[in-house]
């Protein structure tokens, strides 16, 4: 196995929790926000893996800022990341309901999702800040978290994260009567459903967040159809005791563009009082009733590529924070790792859909799902690699991961034997 250092320069380089590779395995994408995640970056770019170069995609103008970059998994070559507000001042700056998705194509930059905050509001726009985009496999649809504008005026209580789609239905026009409103290219829509108080022991959610798609085509449900597009998603539960509860929920989405202008109970654009609603027929479905996901390390949820197997993180009984795996069509979780360390990191799956990726006892670590069996496939260094981005290239040869390297985030990948080996005890 080989380490390799990619960037060398005193900025601080930034990867995303996944998609940060070009479809080719050559270019990893990354911007230059520093570690106590101000976002401050005003460049989103690329350094060639082979060769060190790198190369600007983007550079935002107006006193706007971009960050959290990814790549779609197909060609044409494209890129997503959020963009902060251009020409920011007192009243409208960066903030979790003031930021938008732009994709990025050619070094030109597209508004992904329409913002209109003056009612009435247009369904297909979205009121607020969407965040972390991540496209499907095919390329066509994305997902990010949000948070919305209207519900931050009128009490932070309402403003509640949620979970949300970019369907390339139509592009979206408002009337723009306010200057921060902006028309998209996708019609945007939330598939999550929160409210401030859930009921105790209830599955209602208060908030729903770290996403991620399920499968490369779906998954296939109990009756032994296939569904062709879900999220799976985190959900904050509120126990019969009160205290709050993480766990994982399911949304099963509409395979047709179309399906998602549908209306479902309530408008898909939101009231004055009220959030968006998902489109007809999107109902979230809760998998776990467990003693709670970890949110520390922060993770997203990702499925194995044939979709039969959630991976997520959470404690043992020692309070050891573990690998387990979840079937989308629920069940009891497996525990898959039994280490002596905790998982430190986001995971990520390998393209063949064997092993996983992730931080442990200050290494890169392998496992394989099947056994559990863990590798290590960098040395142990005395300050542990970061642990926001462990990314398998898509031809599943390259590790993609950051440490602090004389005080600055620098790029690094590791390439080489990572699955066959002997078993790792941890």
């Amino acid at each position: 196995m080989q380490e390799k250092q990619l960037t060398f320069d005193n900025r601080h380089h930034q990867l995303t929790n996944d998609q940060v590779w070009t479809p080719d395995s050559q270019w990893l994408v990354f911007d230059l926000r520093p570690p106590e995640a101000s976002f401050t970056s005003q460049t989103v770019e690329r350094v060639n893996v082979h060769l060190g170069v790198t190369e600007i995609i983007y550079r935002a103008t107006a006193g706007a800022c971009v960050g959290v970059i990814t790549c779609s998994p197909q060609y044409p070559e494209r890129y997503v990341c959020i963009h902060g507000p251009e020409n920011p001042d007192e009243a409208w700056h960066y903030d979790l309901h003031h930021r938008r998705g732009v994709i990025i194509q050619q070094g030109l930059a597209v508004t992904l999702d329409a913002c209109d905050i003056t009612p009435p509001f247009t369904p297909g726009a979205l009121r607020g800040g969407s965040h972390v985009h991540m496209y499907d496999a095919d390329g066509d649809y994305l997902s990010f978290t949000y948070n919305d504008h209207v519900m931050h005026e009128r009490s932070l209580a309402e403003d509640l994260r949620n979970v949300g789609v970019a369907v390339p239905l139509r592009s979206v026009s408002v009337p723009q009567r306010h200057p921060r409103e902006y028309n998209g290219s996708h019609f945007c829509v939330l598939i999550s459903t929160t409210t401030p108080a859930p009921v105790p022991g209830s599955d209602e959610i208060s908030r729903a967040y770290e996403e991620g798609w399920v499968g490369h085509r779906g998954y296939r449900k109990k009756n032994g159809e296939w569904q062709r597009r879900a999220l799976v998603f985190i959900g904050d539960t509120l126990a019969a005791d009160g205290k709050k509860i993480p766990e994982i929920f399911i949304a099963d989405l509409p395979e047709a563009a179309a399906d998602y202008a549908l209306p479902g109970a309530y408008p898909l654009q939101g009231t004055h009082d009220r959030m968006p609603s998902p489109p007809a027929g999107i109902v979230q479905r809760r998998l776990t009733f467990s003693r709670g996901v970890a949110l520390q390390p922060r993770h997203w949820l990702r499925t194995s590529p044939d979709g039969s197997r959630i991976s997520f993180l959470m404690a043992d009984d020692e309070g050891i924070i573990q690998l387990w795996t979840l079937s989308p069509q629920g069940g009891e979780p497996v525990q898959i790792t039994s280490l002596k360390h905790s998982i430190t990191s986001v995971v990520n799956w390998h393209p063949a859909g064997d092993y996983l990726a992730f931080i442990s006892d200050n290494s890169v670590m392998t496992c394989e799902v099947v056994t559990g069996h863990c590798r290590r496939v960098t040395a142990r260094s005395a300050r542990s690699p970061d642990g926001e981005a462990v990314v398998w290239s898509p031809d599943g040869l390259s590790i993609a991961f950051s440490r602090i390297i004389d005080g600055w985030r620098q790029l690094f990948i590791v390439t080489g034997e990572l699955l066959p080996e002997p078993p790792f005890a941890g």
